[in-house]
């Protein structure tokens, strides 16, 4: 991401790491790199679109799942039709959904702890919790690797933040702040509330079936901690639905104009945005 940053600033007509792939690695690469991403971030943005309509069938099981999925295509594609700004407005919004969930969970944790709760049917809260049950690494290396596929999947997306930030009034202000705060966010929502979940509940208790966010919710007698989560999780798929389209969209916009994809998507409006918005000169 630093490297990804210095790049995005070296010329501010990048828009995302294809269009400086092939500027400085080769067309090849950069061919290869667009069209794989593109494609990635296509299947991605339709198994959100699937993911929401999972989590409405929980509130509205009698709506036709296709009603939901048309409702949030029409919208996220209407909001990116605008401008970046209004992309990073809806994204700031569904991260303070999710940052507000995890800020609580981190603070319930806490409390859980340093009260030493004892869940039913599992010993107290404890920091020791989180190697007191076959280690660090219970199952060996190759759990590790299991678990680092998933959170490296997890992380897909984090590039835009570049992307984005390189696209506002200020990217020589905003993004190195975007970049660098990376770090410091990946270590206090991510492994904080890893951490803490599995120091009030040991790892080998945690099950599929259930979450552990609305577990450690129900703990302290939230009755609708079950909706709130599905909540959460719902705006989370909007979320990275959102990312799909944003990301889509200026990928195949590089690639037309490096001649590697239909030069009906190498068009800029007056906001730069990459829309074909002359339809009587379509070719």
């Amino acid at each position: 991401m630093r490297a990804m940053g210095e790049i995005l600033l070296s010329n501010l007509s990048y828009k995302s790491f294809a269009d400086f792939t092939n500027d400085i690695v080769g067309s090849g690469a950069g061919f290869y790199v667009g069209w794989t991403y593109w494609t990635v971030w296509v299947i991605i943005a339709i198994s959100d679109v699937v993911a929401i309509t999972v989590y409405l069938d929980v509130w509205f099981p009698d709506v036709p799942k296709w009603i939901p999925a048309l409702c949030i295509i029409v919208l996220l594609t209407g909001v990116n039709l605008v401008a970046a700004k209004a992309f990073g407005e809806i994204e700031f919004w569904f991260a303070t959904i999710k940052i507000a969930t995890v800020v609580a969970l981190i603070v319930v944790g806490i409390v859980l702890v340093l009260t030493h709760f004892q869940p039913d049917g599992h010993g107290p809260a404890s920091i020791s919790n989180l190697w007191s049950y076959g280690g660090l690494f219970p199952h060996g290396f190759s759990g590790l690797l299991g678990g680092f596929q998933l959170g490296v999947f997890s992380f897909l997306g984090v590039e835009l933040a570049g992307t984005v930030a390189a696209e506002t009034e200020d990217p020589k202000k905003n993004l190195p702040r975007a970049i660098n705060s990376i770090p410091a966010r990946i270590i206090l929502f991510y492994l904080g509330s890893l951490a803490l979940i599995m120091m009030v509940q040991p790892w080998d208790t945690i099950t599929s079936s259930t979450s552990p966010f609305v577990q450690i919710f129900g703990y302290i007698g939230i009755p609708i901690a079950f909706h709130l989560i599905n909540f959460v999780m719902l705006t989370a798929a909007a979320s990275s639905a959102n990312s799909g389209i944003f990301s889509t969209s200026r990928i195949m916009w590089g690639l037309a104009k490096e001649d590697q994809g239909p030069a009906i998507f190498g068009h800029l409006t007056a906001s730069r945005i990459p829309i074909r918005v002359n339809y009587q000169s379509l070719p």
